[in-house]
């Protein structure tokens, strides 16, 4: 028979099991606060209220917080329950998942008080940019960049956007949360929504005539985009410089700083200008090419009425095709070439319309060749007039006895007239006159008054 434990002995291990510490009890997923008894390379080793000790390694130290580059022996840190015991005995446990939580909290935070928050992307694809944040895939597409970082390309060329965004690989965007499921572990950012307010007030501010220094954004066959305060606005290519413009390319790259005045604003949509913070060079034409002056210029290009000639930058002048020489010129390509060094003569200028009429045949002499020719173009001209005449007189003459032979048909048809014409004769007569009896009847034409017959051409 076992003896009994004496009294004192039974009440010191009842004493003891009383303050022991109750058996740690935890599931994967839940959170655990400890304190750091030790802080390796790559390991954590983490005591949990004295009971158990929990490990954090590899790949689970990385969170978005970089919270294992702060801790040190002795630090408090919250993780979160990978595993209830590892080979060694010890809760295997997770910064990065712990922070993951932690990042779902904020951003739950961020989207009751339409908060902003740093999205640094990590990879680019057509759509937009990505980035892992503790395995919360975010995604910043591209229609939702702010005007300053759309990749604005031509025929929306997918490699060309590919490259321009992984420019932005590792930049710093302040964007707003629009859609966030967590179940799938993703949300969607919008760097334009974070800029709303900034735009916003900057386009309550902004007034036509006022001028702002801003970045190109983008260029295409229609003009360039410049931004500035979180806006964006068009340079038409109208807007770019004051001579013609033909590629807006040649005039600006994307990320050139430019000087911008506001000309146009429809909501949200700005028209912009960079030729008007510069001078019109045409003030000041009508000095320097007075009518009479004879000028140098280069042949530029050709057009169905004539020539135009560079005189200099932006300033082009026109030769008609009547003032190339003193023949006539059907083609000025058959007289003249691009590039072509040509002595002129002003005779006229209008600044309204923004053109200068030059000749090359006022400096030209005219010898016995060139007069020969005139003349013979001249008689060939004159003759076709001449032909012109005739065969309009022609017609008419067809319409007008047309016109009476339709008249004479209709009053044929009535056995009764009182005045009587022959169809090949000029005048009319009574039909009892001894005229009007002697008119063959295959040629007579009857009308019953005078008016008839001279509304038919005929006369008394």
């Amino acid at each position: 028979m076992a003896k009994a434990k004496p009294a004192k002995v039974s009440a010191v291990m009842d004493k003891l099991l009383q303050d022991a510490p109750q058996p740690l009890s935890v599931k994967p997923g839940e959170a655990v606060q400890g304190s750091v008894v030790f802080r390796g390379k790559n390991k954590l080793l983490i005591d949990i209220n004295g009971i158990a000790v929990g490990i954090v390694s590899g790949r689970e130290l990385r969170d978005s917080f970089n919270t294992f580059k702060d801790l040190k022996v002795g630090s408090e840190v919250t993780t979160m329950v990978l595993e209830e015991e590892n080979n060694e005995g010890m809760i295997v446990l997770s910064l990065r998942m712990a922070s993951q939580q932690k990042a779902w909290d904020k951003f739950h935070e961020l989207v009751d008080m339409e908060g902003t928050m740093t999205f640094v992307p990590q990879e680019a694809n057509k759509g937009g940019l990505l980035a892992n944040i503790d395995g919360i895939r975010t995604f910043l597409p591209v229609s939702q960049l702010a005007p300053v970082h759309y990749p604005r390309v031509n025929n929306s060329d997918s490699s060309e956007i590919i490259s321009r965004l992984q420019q932005y690989i590792g930049h710093k965007f302040t964007v707003k949360i629009i859609t966030m499921d967590e179940e799938s572990g993703k949300i969607v950012v919008s760097e334009r929504e974070a800029m709303a307010e900034e735009r916003s007030k900057s386009l309550e501010a902004l007034k036509i005539g006022d001028e702002k220094d801003a970045m190109v954004t983008g260029i295409v066959k229609f003009g360039l985009f410049a931004a500035f305060d979180g806006l964006e606005g068009l340079v038409h290519i109208s807007e770019i410089a004051w001579g013609h413009v033909k590629n807006p390319a040649e005039h600006a790259k994307v990320g050139d700083k430019v000087r911008v005045k506001i000309i146009g604003v429809d909501s949200d949509k700005l028209s912009l200008s960079i030729k008007q913070l510069t001078k019109d060079p045409w003030e000041e034409i009508a000095e320097r090419y007075p009518v009479g002056k004879k000028v140098q210029g280069t042949i530029v290009r050709f057009a169905d009425y004539g020539a135009f000639v560079r005189l200099e930058r932006d300033i082009n002048g026109l030769v008609h095709m009547t003032e190339i020489a003193h023949s006539k010129v059907q083609d000025p390509s058959e007289v003249l070439t691009i590039g072509q060094k040509v002595d002129a003569q002003v005779i006229n200028v209008d600044i309204n319309e923004r053109r200068i009429g030059l000749s090359l045949k006022a400096l030209k002499p005219i010898d016995k060749e060139t007069l020969a020719k005139m003349k013979e173009q001249e008689k060939e001209m004159n003759k076709e007039k001449e032909d012109a005449k005739e065969e309009k007189d022609e017609k008419s003459k067809k319409t007008e006895d047309s016109t009476a032979e339709q008249m004479a048909i209709e009053v044929e048809g009535d056995t009764a007239g009182d005045f009587v014409a022959s169809k090949t004769g000029k005048k009319f007569y009574a039909v009892d006159s001894a005229a009007g009896k002697k008119i063959k009847d295959e040629n007579r034409v009857y009308f019953k008054t005078e008016k008839d017959a001279e509304a038919a051409g005929f006369s008394a």
